[in-house]
Order: structure tokens, then C-alpha cells, then sequence
């Protein structure tokens, strides 16, 4: 089994959504950060070797067809390379409703270790790690953070091959996602998950 599309937009920007897309169509199990956060003691040490250089991708992806969000699109060079048949997809929005999209969720998790939940401790390490670290060059203010997602963006641009890439916003829909697919528009509407009111219901359900 082999990825056949990545998802290499930061989080935020219709992640889930994109996520519950790709099932739909055929390009399920869609690996997200949920899937980590679900199973925990297996998926943390494998995102922990991959901050420390040493990744198996195939144990991480192992029964995925597809993959989005973070911790996937701190690795998007990696993966573009590991995976070159995969199609690459990147979820976008305007850096301003990203910004206070994020700031309102993530940051706002990762901002005080001293809240974090014992039981999610190890997991809010790593994701620490990989979103302000890695992503975002270990800047939280709305300058740099900002600035981070769309030197994040145009590098995507100019690394993916046009034909290999399709920048996609949530408010697109079907149509330009199955075209680049290859596959037929569903009859259901598109999908459209995860407020930040499901964010943080779904941080509460996080298990061992």
C-alpha cells in the first residue's frame, strides 16, 4: 500500500474537511493528526524519529492511501520524494483567516506547557515541536507566524511540479479536487468540519 495524494497545508486550512474529501472519494484511510492523537503510544515515537532524522514512512502510513495536516506537512519535501506517484494537494485560505484560525486553537494549546494535560503531555511535545519548530521557525507572534505560512506556501509552489500540485481552498469544492484526481464529483456536498468548537471537543476525546 502507497500514498496516492498528500495534503501539504498547514493545519487550519480545512484539514479535516479535506481529509473526510479524500475518504469520499475513494482515497481512504486519510491519515491526520486525529489518527495520532487516537493511538498515541504507537504514532508519538514514530513522529519523535522523524523530528530526530530517522522517519519509516512506511510504518507511519501503514493501511493509509492518503495523508493531510500536521505532522504531515512539517515533512512535505520528504514525502513529495518518498512518494513520487503521489498527487499533492495544497489546502489553503487567506494568511489572515489562517492566522486567526490558528491562533485560536493550536497556538492557543501550545502556548502554556503548564495546562497541558498529563495524559497528552508526550503528544503536545511532539506537536510542539513539529508546528512552532519545524513549521514555523520557532516564531508564535502573528508577524512571524504569518510570515512562516507563506514562505511555507510559495516554496510548496516552487518545489511541486505544476502538474504534479493543486492548491485547494475548502470554498472550491468537488470540482477541481476530482478533476485533479481523476475521479467523479460526488452527488453529496462537500465537506466542511472541524470548528474550532470541534478542535477542542476532539483534544478532550485524545486516548491512550
Amino acid at each position: 500500500m502507497t500514498l496516492g495524494a498528500i495534503s501539504v497545508g498547514f493545519g487550519r486550512t480545512g484539514t479535516m474537511s479535506l481529509r473526510m474529501a479524500l475518504n469520499e472519494l475513494g482515497l481512504g484511510p486519510c491519515y491526520h493528526m486525529e489518527d495520532v492523537l487516537q493511538d498515541m503510544p504507537r504514532r508519538v515515537p514514530q513522529w519523535n524519529a522523524a523530528l530526530a532524522g530517522k522517519p519509516d514512512w512506511a510504518a507511519i502510513f501503514d493501511g493509509f492511501h492518503s495523508a493531510v495536516d500536521w505532522p504531515v506537512a512539517a515533512y512535505w519535501r520528504e514525502l513529495a520524494d518518498a512518494y513520487p506517484d503521489a498527487r499533492i494537494i495544497l489546502s489553503s485560505r487567506s494568511a489572515e483567516s489562517w492566522y486567526q484560525s490558528i491562533s485560536q486553537t493550536i497556538l492557543a494549546v501550545l502556548s502554556d506547557p503548564s495546562k497541558w494535560p498529563e495524559p497528552q503531555r508526550k503528544w503536545l511535545e511532539m506537536v510542539h515541536e513539529t508546528v512552532i519548530e519545524r513549521s514555523l521557525g520557532g516564531r508564535s507572534d502573528k508577524e512571524g507566524v504569518m510570515d512562516a505560512f507563506n514562505a511555507h506556501e510559495a516554496a510548496v509552489k516552487a518545489t511541486i511540479p505544476a502538474a504534479r500540485l493543486l492548491v485547494h481552498q475548502a470554498a472550491d469544492g468537488w470540482a477541481p479536487l476530482c478533476a485533479f484526481l481523476g475521479v467523479p464529483i460526488p452527488d453529496t456536498p462537500y465537506p466542511r468540519s472541524n470548528s474550532r468548537e470541534e478542535f477542542f471537543e476532539l483534544l478532550t476525546q485524545g486516548g491512550g
